[in-house]
Parts: C-alpha cells; sequence; structure tokens
C-alpha cells in the first residue's frame, strides 16, 4: 500500500487484521490525498481530520488486543445525504446547517464492522441532478478528465474512490444516482433492493425510490462495503430477507438467459444512445456470450413507468424543501420541483405507489424466460463542468433524460442493478453497463459482475496522476477540516 493511492477496501482490511499497517497510518495518509486533492477534485462537503484520527487510534487499540471485525480501522467515506453524528447533514444546501446528534442506520452499522469514517463527499443539491455541482461547494470534478463531472448525485464518493482517496464509499441512489457516477468515474456500484441497506432516520426516502448503495473499484470492495451496511432499523418499513454479498463474488454464476435492453424506456423527452456508449455495451454483451451465457436483444415491458416515478420523486423534493433551514437559498430548480411535488403528492402519489405492484408483475415476467437484463447505464459520457449548472429546470430535465434515460425505472420497482466499467469513450472519458435483476437478486448480479471483472480486469486501470486543472474547482466554500 503507496501513501498516494488507497488500496482496496479488502486488502486494507487484511493488511490492519494481519498487523501490516495501523489504522491510523492508513487514516493519515488518506487525510493527506484528500487534503492535496481538495483544490482540484474537490470530493468531500466535510473532512473529519481530527475525529478520524482518535477513531483509527481507538481501533489501533482494539486490533492490538486481538479484536476483529470486516472493517477494523478501515477508512472510507459517505455521501453528504447521511447523517454522521457530530457533523451536519447539508445534503448539497447552501447554508451552515445545524450538526447532528446520531449516526444514520447505514453510518452506525459501518462503525460496528469498524469503519474510521474520515469525511462526508459532496452530492448536488437534494441529489436531483447527474453532476455534483453548486454554489454550496463548487464543482466535483472527474478524476479521469477534471474538465468533466463524475456525475451524480454521488459524485464527490465517486470521484474519491475513482481518485484512490479512500478505498470504498457509501452513496444513495434515487435515479441512478450511485450507477451513474460509477459508469463516468470506471467504478462499480451496487444499488441494492430497496431496505437493504437502511435510509433511517427516513422510512423510506424520497417515497422509496432512494436506496443506499456502494462504490468501490471491484466488486469484492463493493460486496465487503455492502455486507457491513446492510441491515435495518427496528422501524423500516421495507425489511428483505439477508444475503451474504461476499460470498457471492467467487460464485459461478452458471450459464445465465442475458437480454441486451438497448432502448431508453418511456421518457417525456428524446433520448438517443449515443453510438460510442452503445458499442462499449456491445463489448460487455459480447465478453458474456464468451463466458458462456445466451445474450439476445429484448427490451422490458416498461410501458408509460416514468409516469409513475416523477410523483414520487417530485413529492419527496417538496418534503425535503419543507424541512430546509434556509429555502430562500435553494436552487430555482429544486423550489420549481417542490411546487410540482405538492401538487402531486396527493392523489397521483398515491396512484404512483399502487401502480408499483401492476410493474412488478409485469416487468417480473420477463424474468420468466431472462435471469439478467444489461442494459447502457447512461446514453452519454459524462458532460463538460457547467454544462447543466445553469439551466432552467426544463431545459435541465430534458438534458438529464438525454444523457441518463436508463437507470431510474429500477428506482420505481425497488429492485437491485450493478454498475460495471464498460471501457472508455474517445477522449478517454469512461462509460458503464448496468446488470439489472428481480427482487433480491444482489447474489445473482454479484456473481456475474465478478466473473466479468476477471475477465476485463477493469481495477488494473487508475486515472491519471497528479490531477490537475486550470481553473479553481471550488466556487464556493472549502471542506472545513474539523
Amino acid at each position: 500500500m503507496t501513501p498516494d493511492r488507497a488500496a482496496g477496501l479488502t486488502a486494507t482490511a487484511r493488511a490492519l487484521a494481519e498487523g501490516e499497517v495501523s489504522s491510523r497510518t492508513l487514516v493519515e495518509r488518506t487525510l493527506a490525498r484528500i487534503d492535496a486533492s481538495q483544490s482540484t477534485l474537490n470530493a468531500f462537503r466535510i473532512i473529519r481530520a481530527e475525529a478520524a484520527l482518535a477513531e483509527a487510534d481507538a481501533a489501533d487499540r482494539e486490533l492490538a488486543a486481538g479484536g476483529r471485525r470486516p472493517l477494523l480501522g478501515v477508512p472510507v467515506a459517505v455521501k453528504d445525504d447521511m447523517d454522521v453524528a457530530g457533523e451536519p447533514t447539508a445534503f448539497g444546501c447552501q447554508g451552515v446547517h445545524p450538526t447532528v446528534t446520531e449516526d444514520g442506520e447505514a453510518v452506525r452499522r459501518l462503525r460496528a464492522a469498524g469503519a474510521v469514517i474520515v469525511g462526508k463527499t459532496n452530492t448536488c443539491e437534494l441529489g436531483q441532478w447527474p453532476f455534483t455541482e453548486g454554489p454550496a461547494f463548487g464543482a466535483t470534478r472527474n478524476p479521469w478528465s477534471t474538465e468533466h463531472t463524475p456525475g451524480g448525485s454521488s459524485g464527490g464518493s465517486a470521484a474519491a474512490v475513482a481518485a484512490g482517496l479512500v478505498p470504498a464509499a457509501l452513496g444513495s441512489d434515487g435515479a441512478g444516482s450511485v450507477r451513474i457516477p460509477a459508469s463516468w468515474t470506471h467504478l462499480v456500484g451496487i444499488k441494492p433492493q430497496r431496505g437493504r441497506v437502511s435510509t433511517w432516520p427516513r422510512g423510506e426516502s424520497f417515497h422509496g425510490i432512494t436506496v443506499n448503495g456502494t462504490l468501490a473499484r471491484t466488486v469484492a470492495d463493493a460486496a465487503l462495503l455492502l455486507d457491513a451496511a446492510s441491515g435495518n432499523h427496528a422501524h423500516d418499513p421495507h425489511r428483505p430477507p439477508a444475503v451474504d454479498a461476499s460470498a457471492a463474488v467467487g460464485r459461478d454464476p452458471g450459464r445465465l438467459r442475458i437480454a441486451l435492453s438497448l432502448k431508453p424506456p418511456f421518457t417525456a423527452v428524446p433520448a438517443r444512445l449515443r453510438p460510442e456508449v452503445r458499442a462499449r455495451v456491445l463489448e460487455v454483451a459480447e465478453t458474456l456470450a464468451g463466458l458462456g451465457h445466451t445474450v439476445e436483444e429484448a427490451d422490458p415491458p416498461y410501458g408509460q413507468i416514468g409516469l409513475t416515478f416523477v410523483p414520487r420523486a417530485t413529492a419527496g423534493i417538496a418534503e425535503r424543501v419543507a424541512e430546509a433551514p434556509f429555502p430562500a437559498l435553494l436552487d430555482r430548480r429544486t423550489r420549481g420541483a417542490a411546487r410540482l411535488g405538492r401538487l402531486l403528492g396527493g392523489v397521483p402519489l398515491r396512484a404512483a405507489r399502487r401502480a408499483e405492484a401492476v410493474l412488478h408483475r409485469r416487468i417480473g415476467g420477463f424474468f420468466d424466460k431472462y435471469d439478467v437484463i444489461l442494459a447502457p447505464t447512461t446514453a452519454a459520457p459524462p458532460p463538460r463542468i457547467g454544462a447543466m449548472l445553469h439551466l432552467s429546470g426544463f431545459a435541465t430535465d430534458r438534458a438529464m433524460i438525454a444523457a441518463c434515460p436508463y437507470a431510474w425505472p429500477w428506482n420505481v420497482l425497488g429492485w437491485p442493478g450493478v454498475n460495471v466499467p464498460a471501457g472508455f469513450a474517445p477522449g478517454g472519458l469512461p462509460v458503464g453497463a448496468q446488470l439489472l435483476g428481480p427482487a433480491n437478486s444482489e447474489p445473482l448480479l454479484i456473481s456475474l459482475a465478478a466473473q466479468l471483472e476477471a475477465q476485463r480486469r477493469w481495477h488494473e486501470m487508475w486515472p491519471p496522476e497528479p490531477v490537475t486543472v486550470e481553473s479553481p474547482a471550488v466556487e464556493g466554500r472549502s471542506a472545513p477540516t474539523l
């Protein structure tokens, strides 16, 4: 393990358990990498330097006494929509937000596994867009090309992992917000089954479309973090049966029937798969066929599934805006989405929730013929920094749908999906493909992703180092070191 880039989560946990390195040394190196990258990548909203070093010292004492936990002493990051006791949860918004007194359930479980939380990563305002920029913190940049976005809304977590600042991080996915930045930064991103990783203190986040997920460079690392974060608060409404994600990594998935779905689901505005992305996804399909799977083109019967997404998403925005301590500082697009959400939060929202059972039956029937769906994660490579930042609400929606029409249906369904790196578009910009399955299919998707990884070896590629930009990345305030 060199001080310039983090080793993987699994390797780091093993090195700590075997006494090859101390947690304090790892955390010091991690904090140094974060500090050095903030003026360029700007991945972190909050850096917990003093607290993380104290947690590392406690982990070292436990390790010396023979203590063993899955992530004991390992530095990780979490997205700034998750509560970390003693820190604010700004969720991409401007203003000085109050500190919270308790960890969210996912963070509590990471701590129970022994992880050291080194900081909270940047996200766009209330997680709405596939870019991570705004007046609250400036622009978070893509390690593969600092002129481009890492995606959103978990862009800070993705940038931090892709650059090797931390070995893995938690994000959240409400319309592809783990899978999209994973695809645009050459990472594995797992969106698990709804309820697999608790969103408590909210039983449901954005009326059930948003779940917490993991970002890492390898399938094994993403699975290990998923196992550590999984589980439920006593009051969670969704409690899926437990799975062992790590055990699935080394399991042969068998010969599968895979549907290659290239057609975008129903959208209100045009969306077209760019040929450079299509070519990379077809290469993944060819790899799968070469591994013995049956791959054929087929599209799920999505119908007008988008009509069930909008009420849930906008009603969720309306609820967050009502709670915001500084509503006057919110983006005009956020306020517009909240107005729509207040209109759709009654009968339309209830109808959208009822439609989920119908969609489960109809799209679930597709899995009588196929085991897994392979689809593009996005329709285009990552856009440039600032491309969507100052658009109107309607123009932002059009640009967002054109770039990212593929991920959000699985948020309506609440089912698992895994982004895998698919290669690079011209100019060296990463793109991804997603493996999608029915309810509780994480083990199958993970085993298939691991089989792909063993063949394609995407984790052996790193973005260029050092990372530089011509103009300052941070247009707002920098992350405080606490």
